[in-house]
Protein backbone atom coordinates (compact mmCIF):
# COMPACT_ATOMS: atom_id res chain seq x y z
CA UNK A 1 0.00 0.00 0.00
CA UNK A 2 1.54 3.59 -0.93
CA UNK A 3 1.60 5.67 1.74
CA UNK A 4 -0.17 8.91 2.82
CA UNK A 5 0.34 11.76 1.06
CA UNK A 6 -1.03 15.09 2.85
CA UNK A 7 -0.62 18.71 2.84
CA UNK A 8 -1.84 20.82 5.28
CA UNK A 9 -2.76 24.38 3.36
CA UNK A 10 -3.83 27.83 4.79
CA UNK A 11 -2.98 31.58 4.91
CA UNK A 12 0.44 32.47 5.98
CA UNK A 13 1.05 32.54 9.66
CA UNK A 14 -1.96 29.76 10.82
CA UNK A 15 0.84 27.60 12.53
CA UNK A 16 1.19 24.97 9.58
CA UNK A 17 4.83 24.79 10.55
CA UNK A 18 4.07 24.32 13.95
CA UNK A 19 1.88 21.54 13.62
CA UNK A 20 4.44 19.66 11.05
CA UNK A 21 7.00 19.99 14.30
CA UNK A 22 4.74 18.71 17.18
CA UNK A 23 3.86 16.14 14.90
CA UNK A 24 7.51 15.18 14.23
CA UNK A 25 8.26 15.66 17.50
CA UNK A 26 6.01 12.58 19.07
CA UNK A 27 6.50 9.79 15.97
CA UNK A 28 9.07 7.74 16.31
CA UNK A 29 9.09 7.11 12.64
CA UNK A 30 12.77 8.33 10.56
CA UNK A 31 11.93 11.77 9.30
CA UNK A 32 13.56 13.41 6.25
CA UNK A 33 13.49 16.27 4.20
CA UNK A 34 13.26 20.14 5.15
CA UNK A 35 10.88 22.61 7.22
CA UNK A 36 10.87 26.72 6.96
CA UNK A 37 11.74 28.99 9.54
CA UNK A 38 10.84 32.85 9.66
CA UNK A 39 14.13 34.79 9.86
CA UNK A 40 12.90 37.92 12.67
CA UNK A 41 14.61 41.11 13.06
CA UNK A 42 12.58 44.25 12.79
CA UNK A 43 9.77 42.13 11.73
CA UNK A 44 9.29 39.29 9.15
CA UNK A 45 13.40 39.40 7.06
CA UNK A 46 13.63 36.29 5.51
CA UNK A 47 12.62 32.88 5.73
CA UNK A 48 15.87 29.76 6.52
CA UNK A 49 15.45 26.42 5.20
CA UNK A 50 16.10 23.46 8.36
CA UNK A 51 16.54 20.40 7.45
CA UNK A 52 15.63 17.50 10.19
CA UNK A 53 19.65 16.33 10.36
CA UNK A 54 20.43 20.03 10.92
CA UNK A 55 21.91 21.37 8.16
CA UNK A 56 20.37 25.25 7.30
CA UNK A 57 20.60 28.04 4.88
CA UNK A 58 18.52 30.81 3.84
CA UNK A 59 15.48 30.59 1.46
CA UNK A 60 15.17 34.08 1.05
CA UNK A 61 15.72 37.47 2.68
CA UNK A 62 14.96 41.23 1.93
CA UNK A 63 18.79 41.82 2.18
CA UNK A 64 19.23 39.66 -0.65
CA UNK A 65 19.15 41.79 -4.05
CA UNK A 66 18.64 40.96 -7.56
CA UNK A 67 16.41 37.99 -9.15
CA UNK A 68 14.66 35.79 -8.34
CA UNK A 69 12.27 37.62 -5.57
CA UNK A 70 8.84 36.80 -4.34
CA UNK A 71 7.01 40.59 -2.76
CA UNK A 72 10.19 41.78 -0.81
CA UNK A 73 12.26 39.01 -0.83
CA UNK A 74 14.99 37.75 -3.20
CA UNK A 75 15.22 34.09 -3.63
CA UNK A 76 18.38 31.77 -2.48
CA UNK A 77 18.20 29.39 -5.17
CA UNK A 78 21.62 27.70 -4.16
CA UNK A 79 20.85 27.44 -0.35
CA UNK A 80 16.98 25.61 -1.66
CA UNK A 81 18.78 22.99 -3.82
CA UNK A 82 21.84 22.60 -2.07
CA UNK A 83 20.48 21.67 1.05
CA UNK A 84 16.14 21.44 0.48
CA UNK A 85 16.22 19.31 -2.75
CA UNK A 86 19.20 17.07 -1.05
CA UNK A 87 17.24 16.51 1.62
CA UNK A 88 14.52 15.58 0.32
CA UNK A 89 16.40 12.98 -2.37
CA UNK A 90 18.49 11.71 0.73
CA UNK A 91 15.20 11.36 2.83
CA UNK A 92 13.94 9.02 -0.10
CA UNK A 93 16.63 6.68 0.56
CA UNK A 94 17.21 7.07 4.39
CA UNK A 95 13.74 8.41 5.82
CA UNK A 96 10.22 6.34 6.99
CA UNK A 97 8.63 9.74 6.73
CA UNK A 98 9.56 12.37 3.88
CA UNK A 99 8.63 16.30 4.93
CA UNK A 100 8.08 18.99 2.67
CA UNK A 101 7.68 22.32 3.99
CA UNK A 102 6.55 24.21 2.15
CA UNK A 103 5.47 23.64 -1.92
CA UNK A 104 5.05 27.31 -2.02
CA UNK A 105 5.75 30.81 -4.49
CA UNK A 106 9.89 30.70 -3.55
CA UNK A 107 10.83 27.28 -3.52
CA UNK A 108 8.63 26.13 -6.86
CA UNK A 109 11.20 28.91 -8.45
CA UNK A 110 13.48 25.86 -8.06
CA UNK A 111 13.40 23.29 -11.65
CA UNK A 112 15.21 20.87 -8.55
CA UNK A 113 12.82 21.19 -6.14
CA UNK A 114 9.58 20.58 -8.44
CA UNK A 115 11.59 16.85 -9.74
CA UNK A 116 11.89 16.15 -6.23
CA UNK A 117 8.85 16.89 -5.33
CA UNK A 118 7.11 14.38 -7.81
CA UNK A 119 9.85 12.16 -6.95
CA UNK A 120 8.46 12.30 -3.09
CA UNK A 121 4.59 11.79 -4.76
CA UNK A 122 5.72 8.96 -6.55
CA UNK A 123 7.36 6.72 -3.70
CA UNK A 124 5.63 4.52 -1.73
CA UNK A 125 6.60 6.34 1.45
CA UNK A 126 4.14 8.39 3.52
CA UNK A 127 5.09 12.63 2.48
CA UNK A 128 3.90 15.13 5.12
CA UNK A 129 3.79 18.67 4.18
CA UNK A 130 2.64 22.45 3.74
CA UNK A 131 1.56 24.03 0.44
CA UNK A 132 -0.01 27.00 -1.35
CA UNK A 133 -2.92 27.85 -0.07
CA UNK A 134 -3.06 29.88 -3.55
CA UNK A 135 -3.36 29.07 -6.90
CA UNK A 136 -0.34 28.22 -8.99
CA UNK A 137 -0.08 25.66 -11.60
CA UNK A 138 2.71 23.13 -10.21
CA UNK A 139 0.21 23.16 -6.68
CA UNK A 140 -2.66 22.67 -9.01
CA UNK A 141 -0.99 20.04 -10.29
CA UNK A 142 -0.26 18.35 -6.85
CA UNK A 143 -3.65 18.65 -5.35
CA UNK A 144 -5.49 16.77 -8.10
CA UNK A 145 -3.13 13.96 -7.98
CA UNK A 146 -5.66 11.31 -6.47
CA UNK A 147 -3.30 10.33 -3.84
CA UNK A 148 -3.07 13.49 -2.42
CA UNK A 149 -5.19 14.61 0.31
CA UNK A 150 -5.43 18.58 1.18
CA UNK A 151 -6.06 19.85 4.77
CA UNK A 152 -6.90 23.09 4.90
CA UNK A 153 -5.59 24.72 8.11
CA UNK A 154 -7.33 27.87 10.00
CA UNK A 155 -5.44 29.90 12.43
CA UNK A 156 -6.28 28.41 15.81
CA UNK A 157 -7.06 25.12 14.25
CA UNK A 158 -3.70 23.62 15.23
CA UNK A 159 -4.11 21.13 17.82
CA UNK A 160 -7.40 20.00 15.98
CA UNK A 161 -5.09 18.94 12.66
CA UNK A 162 -2.30 17.48 14.82
CA UNK A 163 -4.87 15.16 15.97
CA UNK A 164 -5.73 14.18 12.33
CA UNK A 165 -2.52 13.93 11.77
CA UNK A 166 -1.72 11.22 14.50
CA UNK A 167 -4.56 9.15 13.37
CA UNK A 168 -3.35 9.65 9.93
CA UNK A 169 -0.30 8.73 9.19
CA UNK A 170 1.09 5.62 10.22
CA UNK A 171 2.66 5.01 13.41
CA UNK A 172 6.02 2.80 14.75
CA UNK A 173 5.53 1.64 17.88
Amino acid sequence: MRGVKLFISGQPGCGKTTVIQRFIAGTKLTTGGFYTQEIRGKGREGFKIVTFDGREGILAHIGIKGRPRVGRYGVNLKDLNLIGVKALEKALVQAELLVIDEVGNMELLSPQFREVVIKCLDSPKPLLGTIYWGNHPFVEMVKARPEVEILRMRKGGGDEVLEYLRRRFPRKD
